[in-house]
C-alpha cells in the first residue's frame, strides 16, 4: 500500500508515520501494493483527528476518528476500515470495476455480515416548501439532527443537518 500522510496543524513526525504505517498497513491482507491510501492527521484544541480515504474505482472507502491521542485515533480508524471491508464486501467486489483493486484472498473468502442493514420504520410526512432557516429552526423544534424539506428558493428536496460547533450544514442535490 502506498501510504500519502499529510498533516493540519501538527507535525508528522517519524514515529506518527511508523505507527499510520503499521496500523494501517495491516490492511494491506485485503488490498493489492499499488492502492493509494491518503492520510490526514489534524489537531484542533485537543481533539486529534485522523482522516483515512481509500479510493477504489466506484467506492471511497473512508474513516475518520477523533479522541484525545492520536495513537488512540490511529488504532480507532483501522478497526473502522477493517469491520466496512467486510461488512460490504460483496457490494465492493460485486462491482466489477473495483474487482482488481483487492487480493484474491479477500475476494474468495466469506465474512459473516452481522450488521445486516436492515430499515425497521418508514415514515411519511407532508412536505412543505420552507427556506434553508426556516428548516433550521424546525430541526431544533424538533430536536432531530437533520431536517429534510422543500427548498422554496430552488423546488428541490433538501436536507439541514447540526454540525460541531453549533453550525448547520446544507445538503443540496447537484442537478
Amino acid at each position: 500500500m502506498k501510504f500519502i500522510i499529510s498533516g493540519k496543524n501538527i507535525d508528522v513526525t517519524e514515529g506518527l508515520k511508523s505507527a499510520i504505517q503499521d496500523k494501517i498497513g495491516k490492511l494491506e491482507k485485503y488490498f493489492k501494493p499499488e492502492t493509494e491510501v491518503h492520510v490526514t492527521l489534524s489537531v484542533e484544541k485537543d481533539r486529534q483527528k485522523i482522516e483515512v480515504t481509500i479510493p477504489v474505482k466506484g467506492n471511497i472507502i473512508r474513516s475518520e476518528q477523533v479522541s484525545n491521542d492520536m495513537y488512540v485515533s490511529i488504532d480507532l480508524v483501522e478497526e473502522i476500515i477493517e469491520r466496512q471491508l467486510k461488512k460490504y464486501k460483496n457490494k465492493l467486489v460485486d462491482q466489477k470495476q473495483a474487482h482488481h483493486y483487492f487480493k484474491e484472498e479477500f475476494i474468495e473468502k466469506d465474512f459473516v455480515d452481522d450488521e445486516e442493514v436492515r430499515i425497521l420504520r418508514t415514515k411519511k410526512f407532508d412536505i412543505k416548501p420552507m427556506y434553508a432557516e426556516d428548516a433550521c429552526i424546525q430541526m431544533e423544534l424538533l430536536g432531530h439532527n437533520f431536517f429534510v424539506f422543500m427548498n422554496a428558493e430552488t423546488d428541490q428536496v433538501n436536507v439541514v443537518y447540526k454540525r460541531k460547533g453549533s453550525t448547520y450544514g446544507l445538503i443540496e442535490p447537484e442537478v
